[in-house]
């Protein structure tokens, strides 16, 4: 069955209640392939614990190691794929209300809703 609440993040993929391919994990941060991929290749990064969106994170630290493992994540994709994208999302376009950041690479893919 497909998630249906509003958190992703906290309810599924940090205490890995689905199978993540993960690119990344420290204590602070986690960077895995997205689940239901909008790109070929899309990898999306996450703080561990809960902050809403860019726009609440207050924690300079948590700021400071989430572009670490963000520029480290684009710059691996940028090597083995030439090009890569960095965006986040907020207000009503951010559909799980937890920061991410998608790293990203490719056309993007239909697909069916």
């Amino acid at each position: 069955m497909p998630y249906s609440g509003d958190d992703f993040y906290c309810d599924v993929a940090i205490p890995r209640r689905e199978p993540l391919v993960v690119v990344h994990e420290d204590n602070d941060v986690l960077a895995f392939h997205h689940t239901r991929p909008f790109w070929p290749v899309h990898v999306v990064v996450v703080p561990k614990v809960h902050v809403d969106s860019l726009l609440t994170l207050q924690d300079a630290a948590l700021a400071a190691r989430l572009l670490e493992v963000v520029q480290s994540v684009a710059a691996d994709v940028v090597a083995e794929h030439g090009s890569a994208s960095v965006m986040t999302n907020l207000g009503g376009y951010q559909d799980s209300k937890h920061l991410h950041v998608h790293v990203h690479s490719g056309e993007a893919l239909s697909r069916a809703l």
